[in-house]
């Protein structure tokens, strides 16, 4: 899978998802830590890679662009150390990537984590 990583994500989560045979970018590796979300999205998009973030405008930002076929993980976690972080995306990754891959959000919490597949449809 390929991913790219968010500033808030651990560099190191990064290393062990290559280190797993994953192609992985983090913004900070490209110099673009001062990217705004707009375009962070729209990197994702156009490299085809899954984002990773704990950034929650990028719900948002999937929800009113249509997209379907962005993957999104975002991690609503108490503990963001790199170790804790790569656990929870593991357990993640062994029960939901074909959703990332379809289009999806998922959004990671301590001890579940739901997926939402895409297009999200907003309510009226």
């Amino acid at each position: 899978m390929r991913f790219l990583a968010d500033m808030g994500v651990p560099a190191s989560v990064v290393l062990e998802l290559r280190r797993m045979g994953h192609e992985a970018v983090h913004l900070r590796e490209q110099d673009l830590q001062r990217l705004p979300d707009e375009e962070v999205f729209q990197k994702t998009t156009a490299e085809n890679r899954i984002l990773l973030t704990l950034d929650l405008d990028f719900s948002e930002i999937v929800a009113l662009s249509g997209n379907q076929r962005v993957g999104v993980v975002l991690f609503r976690l108490r503990n963001t150390r790199a170790g804790h972080v790569m656990e929870r995306l593991e357990k993640v990754l062994a029960e939901s990537s074909d959703a990332l891959e379809q289009g999806a959000v998922i959004t990671v919490e301590e001890h579940r984590h739901r997926v939402r597949r895409l297009p999200i449809i907003p309510q009226s």
